[in-house]
């Protein structure tokens, strides 16, 4: 079988993020950028199907060449080859699925699989417009994967419980955070990774319209937490909660 895995490159979650002067986005000077969480667990998913059916694992990422890092890392966990689509420019999820879908038809995979979400923009959204775009069935919030010659049975994560899809393949598949953990990679992957190929297309190449259909005018700071009150008594905490907060 024949995988194909989104990799982006993102902030670390745990570095300290501060606003751009005009609010257009982050501060990214100086701040550790990692692989998407999610799509770490699709480059894991992808490597233990692939241990089990044979086959190939190519990773690909959408950005500049500092994408190159996240790419040798998932070659370094044991994917075989890599592409990067060059572009320094904004993109929103229609232009990503559209962006993919180019590379889908180069590659013809059996599964595709994608992070459930980027946790810098948490969209939610790229494989399910990739997924319409192809006419392909999609499996998404993945807790267990089964695969077979022609169809995948995707055990996912919905509101209270586990619900059981199938769908043939080819198909999209996006990971939950329960689906795997993710293996470290070792010192000889980590040399074979810089051996192995890494394709850099120029997105001008595609011919896609990544014209944006969603902008982001800017970014705010939360709220600052207000500080608790203590009532005297439950009389007073339910006025309170009915005149104040209006949770009630």
């Amino acid at each position: 079988m024949k995988f194909l895995v989104t990799v982006k490159r993102v902030t670390d979650y745990e570095a300290k993020i501060k606003l751009k002067a005009d609010k257009s986005g982050i501060v990214t000077d100086g701040v550790n950028m990692i692989m998407n969480p999610f799509d770490e667990i699709g480059v894991e998913e992808a490597l233990r199907q692939k241990e089990k059916h044979g086959g190939e694992v190519v990773v690909v990422s959408i950005g500049t060449t500092d994408s190159v890092a996240q790419l040798r890392s998932a070659l370094a966990m044991g994917a075989d080859r890599a592409i990067l689509v060059k572009n320094d420019g904004e993109l929103d999820s229609f232009g990503v699925a559209k962006i993919l879908a180019k590379i889908v038809a180069k590659e013809s995979p059996d599964v595709v699989i994608m992070g459930k979400q980027a946790i810098d923009d948490d969209s939610n959204q790229a494989a399910q417009i990739l997924a319409e775009l192809l006419g392909w069935g999609q499996a998404t919030f993945a807790n267990v994967v089964t695969l077979d010659a022609r169809s995948a049975t995707v055990a996912r994560e919905a509101d209270g419980g586990l619900e059981t899809v199938k769908c043939d393949l080819p198909c999209i598949i996006t990971t939950d955070l329960r689906l795997n953990e993710p293996r470290y990679a070792s010192l000889p992957g980590i040399m074979k990774a810089k051996k192995k190929p890494l394709d850099e297309i120029e997105l001008s190449s595609l011919g896609v319209d990544t014209a944006l259909k969603v902008k982001v005018k800017a970014f705010e700071e939360p709220a600052a937490k207000q500080a608790g009150q203590k009532v005297p008594d439950v009389a007073t905490l339910v006025q309170k909660l009915k005149t104040e907060a209006k949770a009630i």
